[in-house]
């Protein structure tokens, strides 16, 4: 009985260490998808992307497109991060980027330049709280959580 007890906490003890373990190799890996999607919030925040992605010619409908083809690209190219942070945050991430190309869509309805997409857009993100800074809380929590 006294080697039973033995074996058995000896056992709790190795599955303990190596728990311990896995938690501390895996640490850097969610701290860096965490780093990854917060950077993706950043480049999706729409004051940012018309910085970033200037239209190329007048026509409203193609530089909409050009807009939510980078939105998109940068949204596969991250994709694969969702495994390694919470379902919370990756909801708020992909609600963000959800909200942001369907504002886009939008307001390029209405637009008769892209200059005036690129004003509409910026107008319409200012008149509520925007979407990707909702999501960089999340991140921010969950790394909070982790350290």
């Amino acid at each position: 009985m006294i080697l039973s007890q033995f074996i058995s906490q000896d056992n709790n003890e190795k599955k303990f260490n190596a728990l311990v373990e896995k938690k501390r190799e895996s640490l850097p890996l969610k701290l860096q998808a965490y780093e990854r999607l917060l950077l993706f919030c950043e480049r999706l925040n729409p004051s940012k992307l018309l910085l970033r992605i200037k239209p190329i010619g007048d026509d409203t409908t193609a530089y909409a497109n050009l807009l939510i083809a980078s939105v998109e690209q940068e949204y596969e190219h991250n994709m694969v991060q969702q495994l390694y942070i919470s379902d919370e945050s990756w909801k708020a991430i992909l609600a963000a980027k959800n909200i942001i190309t369907s504002k886009i869509r939008k307001v390029a309805e209405k637009a008769k330049s892209a200059q005036e997409l690129r004003e509409n857009i910026l107008i319409d993100i200012s008149q509520e709280e925007n979407p990707t800074d909702i999501a960089i809380i999340f991140i921010k929590r969950e790394v909070k959580k982790l350290l």
